[in-house]
């Protein structure tokens, strides 16, 4: 699990990143290798591939919900195909959220059952294979930027424009799995979600799609004045209570936890405990929740976050055009 380290921010003047530098060089010539010892393969169907540059945080998940959207109204039949990060199962199976955990496909699969069919395997051209003899018609891959054993029609990559690239350095020394220009040269488009400062790249000729997380307009409404209690074990849990602040929530208080934490019943019940103290309602994400045990859901509320395309026919006829061309 990673709490994103603060010296990866962009104008830290941390000595971090400068003592970090050579397990940086390492794990980029590893990364390099591996990228050169990997021949894609054939998933049976046109793969969607979501990805980003930077350790989590950038908002794919969301991305692809959105993206699986756009792809009904083309026509498509879309199903997701995901590693199952923290998750046992390897797979290839289909996520089914009424009798599998996030112990079994991780969380995000979770979500992204409840949206569309979604596929885990270790080997995501096996899931893929799969989810075309289930009658996808295409797949959208989820963090699949660097799988680079998956033949993809589509590489999408998703930016946080508040955020960017952080320090701009390598993992560990920064939060980039690969250097920039090397990402953008697999990428036929971009997702950059906000409207934030971080000085983007010089994209070239990729086409740039502009987006935004909005906040679920009945959670917005029922959470709107209250006190609340809000913790999140994401990559950056600060955008999730700067969410609830920005819908009129009063954070009492806010509890950040490493990213895909998991949540036992002591932990909970002190949490609950703790914001029940403070008399406020104890939010967190539906990232989070979906790592609760079942039982213990009631307990505590979400703010719920969709992503929306400042141009939709934009993306619609990006995608046309592309899987006419497969």
């Amino acid at each position: 699990m990673l709490r994103t380290p603060r010296f990866w921010a962009a104008g830290s003047t941390s000595i971090w990143p400068v003592m970090l530098g050579p397990l940086a060089a390492l794990y980029s010539l590893g990364n390099r290798l591996h990228r050169a010892a990997s021949t894609p393969r054939d998933g049976g169907l046109p793969v969607i591939s979501v990805g980003n540059l930077v350790a989590g945080g950038a908002g794919k998940t969301p991305a692809a919900l959105a993206l699986a959207a756009r792809l009904g109204k083309v026509g498509q039949r879309p199903h997701f195909v995901s590693r199952g990060y923290g998750g046992r199962l390897s797979g290839p199976v289909q996520v089914d959220p009424a009798r599998h955990t996030a112990g079994d496909t991780g969380d995000e699969p979770l979500l992204l059952a409840r949206a569309a069919p979604t596929w885990i395997g270790r080997d995501r051209a096996a899931a893929a294979r799969a989810a075309a003899a289930a009658g996808a018609s295409c797949v959208i891959a989820d963090d699949a930027h660097q799988t680079y054993r998956l033949k993809r029609a589509i590489s999408l990559l998703v930016i946080d424009a508040d955020y960017g690239f952080g320090n701009g350095r390598l993992l560990p020394a920064g939060p980039l799995r690969e250097p920039v220009a090397e990402g953008l040269k697999r990428t036929h488009a971009v997702i950059l979600i906000g409207d934030g400062t971080a000085p983007p790249p010089d994209f070239g000729d990729l086409p740039v799609f502009r987006a935004r997380l909005e906040a679920n307009a009945e959670d917005a409404a029922r959470l709107q004045g209250s006190r609340v209690f809000a913790f999140a074990g994401i990559a950056r849990p600060e955008k999730f209570f700067a969410s609830l602040r920005d819908i009129g929530a009063d954070v009492v208080e806010a509890h950040p936890f490493p990213d895909h934490a998991v949540y036992d019943e002591d932990t909970i019940m002190r949490l609950v405990e703790a914001a029940q103290t403070l008399q406020a309602v104890p939010v967190t994400t539906e990232k989070d929740l979906v790592r609760f045990p079942v039982e213990a859901r009631p307990m505590v509320q979400t703010l719920r976050v969709d992503l929306r395309f400042d141009d939709e026919a934009a993306v619609d006829a990006f995608l046309q055009k592309r899987l006419t061309r497969v």
